[in-house]
């Protein structure tokens, strides 16, 4: 399986390298040149394996020619043996129509730890062939950081550098990147937004004087094989409701798109999905896009969703670039455009091809905390606002009678108990896995959101010195 750049120019990779490159070298994201494709027979034989199992099924076609399917199955396990529930990532029913995929039973209780458990033993993997250093920069809105980290923490060759807003992460969400005390791990609060770390770590990418020094890496979904990785519970969410011999539609809260892109990912190699809902908050960027063709960024609006609190989607690049006929140059164009402007229209091919699959909704705080209600009151689920998000948007989606909707949890509601109690009158407790996290030692920089003074704290801290490149984000 060869990689290539959605913009255009970067030399075509393997998975092994783009793993560790991240961004492509002319600043666009890997995509696989073509996409794998299942039978409906291959997918119905989904339907009795095991979540390790499953994704084996699916991640094999992505790492072939770097991974024996023996490596890969023995990456997973160890992975997936980490999560709190048997199923990794089960199913819970909500209604008639509506379910939802619990996505939280990971160490970090969010979505990215199903991702992230599993990049970490790739790196390692492939740092063991090799003598390299990696040098993570990372931006989160609040689980990427704690999930990243959690999956780095302490391992040889690797220090990560992590940067959120400050006061704009859940205490929770903070406590569990502080926390961790490991000599490798750097935290870093910046006065600004998510936007605002997110641009800083691409300029250290772009910024030859600096990337140079060291092998950087991402944490993100700017990492193809972080999405890879989510990819996998679309498959097994949707065999279980019947696939291949029915659709499934899936609402997801969204901020920087590579959850939902993994759905359309899963769609591409043959996953019958009815339809995508993209779910965001008042930071609607995705929504207008996909309504009106109007990706224009506004002011960032602090809410009680803080990691779809996003104005710039990394990841929609890669759904432009596809549904756009794959045209590498036009692309870069568009998205220079783009990066001078803040603001461009999606041409007509990208805008039709988006909506063969994908639909849109804006939700505010009253709807929010609607979905939080409707869900406590009518089935018993305590849910984060994140996952309400995406529940009103799939309440508010008309689908035919017989087609499941299945909203991502993506967070575990302690995560953000303030916010849950406000709606629903009820303080989530947190799981005993946390541990005691509001007793322990934080440490944490605090620094201006200046180029110059991330880079200076980079490298005075990092372990290593190199010439080449490496990326995550989220």
């Amino acid at each position: 399986m060869k990689y290539v750049s959605t913009r255009g120019s970067a030399p075509a990779l393997g998975f092994e390298d783009v793993t560790l490159a991240g961004l492509a070298s002319d600043g666009g994201l890997y995509l696989p040149e073509t996409w794998p494709s299942f039978t409906p027979d291959q997918i119905c034989a989904m339907a009795g394996m095991s979540y390790v199992d499953t994704a084996v099924a699916v991640m094999a076609p992505f790492v072939a020619g770097s991974l024996s399917e023996d490596e890969l199955r023995e990456l997973c396990t160890a992975a997936y043996g980490r999560f709190s529930h048997k199923a990794v990532t089960p199913l819970v029913q909500l209604d008639h129509q509506h379910w939802l995929l619990e996505l939280f039973h990971g160490p970090t209780l969010a979505f990215k730890d199903v991702a992230l458990q599993l990049l970490g033993l790739l790196f390692e993997k492939f740092l063991s062939r090799r003598d390299d250093h990696l040098t993570i920069v990372g931006a989160t809105s609040g689980d990427t950081g704690s999930a990243a980290i959690d999956a780095v923490a302490g391992r040889e060759k690797i220090d990560i550098f992590m940067l959120h807003p400050a006061g704009r992460v859940s205490d929770v969400q903070r406590r569990q990147m502080t926390t961790v005390l490991a000599p490798n791990v750097y935290n870093i609060a910046i006065d600004g937004s998510f936007d605002d770390a997110q641009a800083l770590v691409k300029a250290m990418f772009n910024d030859p004087g600096f990337s140079g020094r060291f092998n950087l890496s991402a944490v993100n979904s700017i990492n193809w094989a972080r999405l890879m990785a989510q990819v996998v519970y679309y498959f097994y969410a949707a065999v279980r409701l019947g696939a291949p011999d029915r659709a499934i539609a899936f609402s997801v809260p969204t901020g920087n798109f590579g959850d939902v892109f993994a759905g359309y990912v899963a769609a591409k190699m043959g996953l019958p999905v009815a339809k995508l809902v993209v779910a965001t908050n008042v930071n609607d960027i995705l929504h207008r896009a996909l309504s009106s063709g109007d990706y224009s960024q506004g002011t960032v609006v602090a809410t009680a969703t803080p990691s779809m609190d996003i104005q710039v989607s990394s990841n929609f690049e890669r759904l432009l670039f596809d549904v756009g006929g794959r045209d590498g140059l036009a692309l870069a164009a568009q998205m220079k455009g783009f990066e001078a402007d803040r603001a461009m229209r999606l041409t007509n091919a990208q805008q039709q091809g988006a909506a063969q699959m994908l639909s849109s909704v804006r939700i505010d705080a009253n709807a929010m905390n609607l979905a939080m209600r409707w869900a406590h009151d009518g089935a018993g689920q305590v849910i984060d606002p994140h996952t309400a998000v995406g529940l009103a948007a799939a309440l508010e989606t008309q689908v035919d009678k017989d087609v499941p909707i299945v909203t991502l949890a993506t967070a575990h509601a302690a995560k953000f108990r303030d916010a849950v109690e406000r709606a629903i009158g009820v303080r989530p407790a947190m799981p005993t896995r946390i541990g005691s996290l509001f007793d322990r030692e934080e440490a944490c920089a605090h620094l201006p959101a200046s180029f110059d003074a991330i880079t200076a704290y980079v490298a005075e801290r990092s372990t290593e010195s190199a010439s080449r490149k490496v990326g995550i984000n989220g």
